[in-house]
């Protein structure tokens, strides 16, 4: 055991720096961000309202007059560190640097050159405590450039994470508690009402869009049972801004338990309901295999009963495959549903990484894709653990 979590542990740290790499890459080869939209303006409104000093100072602000290796470098593992010589950040801390040609792209692709100056404003101490940092591979994710101007990117994720946490966690661990039992039972009962009924509502879960069910669950059980004078859940938010009266419930007072739970019910549904389909589907098909096995027949022969035949040999074995599922459960916990919290404008992880690629918050973008990475790595770490407890034949070495 110990020769194979060295060995995974070291082949982790590759694949994490591989994934980091390329998705740093990737990033930064998507159109728009910060210097295009300057960019843009200077071309069509001419040079006179955008000067070179605004050019120049969002260069040096996100870095954008170093070399990509060297900013990765500096992300990763936080080094070199600091203002660094021949950079528009350096030249500007320490004053009148000699002036050099800067290269311009424009989105069209045309290319222009201009002269770099210096600039008072900026000083040594500003561009250090902006930008030195210890790198993510030491838990320093650097700071948010736009949604939070100059705070730790660490912060604003932890102040979305709670949201995310709770609404994740019980909608997984209500699919999994709901959808097991019903993936097992369908297949015992295979072709019966039961698995009609439960294979049409898995196929309508798992075909059509989460926003679809975000969408109609807003307008049937907020705008049309509101209009129609029933109990209704408000359509959207963590937590409200004013107080409610609600039919047959009373008065909602602002960020009470109820209005919390309220607010928190159709999203988790929703998010329930998706989920639900897929992991009852799956469990099906792994049942309908394990139950065609010969031991299985020959327990049923020797007189067992039907329900020790199913919970003792056939159940056990077919969570082989769906322990494999649970790689991704930490991901999913953690990473949010970006689609569903838009929808319902819940503050989680998902719908900050909507906001930061939107608005080119980069830090913000590669804190959220790194840290998925290693969970999804640490997740198949745990499922090939528990591949041992689930099945006594196999070994890690």
């Amino acid at each position: 055991m110990a020769t194979f979590l060295i060995r995974r542990l070291f082949q982790m740290l590759i694949v994490t720096i591989v994934a980091a790499i390329i998705s740093y890459g990737l990033l930064y080869l998507v159109p728009g961000g910060p210097l295009d939209a300057l960019l843009t303006e200077r071309q069509n409104s001419g040079a006179n309202r955008i000067d070179d000093e605004d050019i120049k100072r969002v260069q040096a602000r996100f870095e954008l007059d170093l070399a990509l290796p060297v900013r990765f470098s500096r992300w990763l593992i936080g080094w070199p560190n600091g203002p660094l010589f021949g950079s528009l950040g350096a030249d500007w801390a320490v004053g009148c640097a000699t002036p050099q040609q800067v290269k311009l792209t424009y989105p069209d692709g045309r290319v222009e050159f201009i002269t770099e100056g210096c600039a008072d404003t900026v000083t040594l101490a500003e561009l250090e405590g902006r930008k030195v940092s210890r790198g993510v591979f030491f838990g320093d994710f650097g700071v948010s450039q736009v949604i939070l101007r100059d705070r730790p990117v660490t912060d604003l994720i932890m102040t979305r994470l709670p949201y995310t946490l709770y609404l994740m966690g019980a909608s997984v661990a209500l699919a999994i508690l709901i959808g097991v039992p019903i993936g097992v039972y369908s297949a015992v009962k295979q072709y019966s009402r039961f698995d009609y009924i439960m294979t049409t509502v898995a196929f309508i879960g798992s075909s059509l869009p989460s926003f679809v069910f975000a969408i109609f669950a807003i307008l049937i059980f907020s705008i049309l049972a509101k209009q129609a004078g029933l109990p209704y859940l408000p359509s959207g938010d963590a937590v409200g801004t004013r107080d409610i009266v609600i039919p047959l419930i009373g008065l909602v007072e602002v960020g009470s338990f109820l209005d919390r739970f309220l607010r928190f019910l159709m999203p988790c549904t929703v998010l329930t309901f998706i989920s639900l389909a897929g992991w009852s589907r799956f469990v099906r098909g792994s049942m309908l295999e394990v139950l065609q096995q010969d031991y299985v027949r020959t327990a049923r022969a020797k007189g067992v009963r039907e329900q020790m035949v199913v919970i003792k040999h056939a159940l056990r074995n077919s969570l082989i495959p769906f322990v494999t599922l649970l790689a991704g459960v930490l991901v999913t916990i953690f990473a949010g549903a970006t689609i569903t919290e838009t929808v319902f404008n819940w503050p989680g992880i998902g719908r900050l990484f909507v906001d930061a690629l939107n608005r080119n918050d980069y830090n913000v973008v590669m804190a959220l894709v790194f840290v998925n990475v290693v969970l999804l790595l640490v997740g198949i770490l745990i499922t090939d653990i528990l591949y041992t407890l689930v099945d006594p034949r196999i070994r890690l070495s």
